[in-house]
């Protein structure tokens, strides 16, 4: 569990990040329809955030990354 301080400087590492989400994604032979279903969101969620119109929370960014089988989310959520 994060900290509250934590939690709120990685909410603002996410104003500057990109993803690899498109990426990974691809690697993994897996269309957008995909991981929405797996990530309980719309497709439509999963393209604003592989084209940085969307900021996840920190709870879809954790689950996202797991199922994208990375370790950590900064795997998946880069600094710009």
């Amino acid at each position: 569990m994060f900290s509250i301080m934590q939690y709120f400087s990685i909410i603002r590492l996410f104003k500057f990040m990109k993803t690899r989400i498109k990426y990974i994604r691809h690697e993994l032979g897996m269309s957008q329809e995909d991981l929405a279903k797996k990530s309980n969101v719309s497709r439509q969620t999963i393209s604003a955030l592989e084209n940085g119109k969307y900021n996840p929370s920190l709870a879809l960014a954790n689950k996202i990354t797991k199922i994208l089988k990375c370790e950590h989310i900064e795997d998946v959520f880069v600094l710009d």
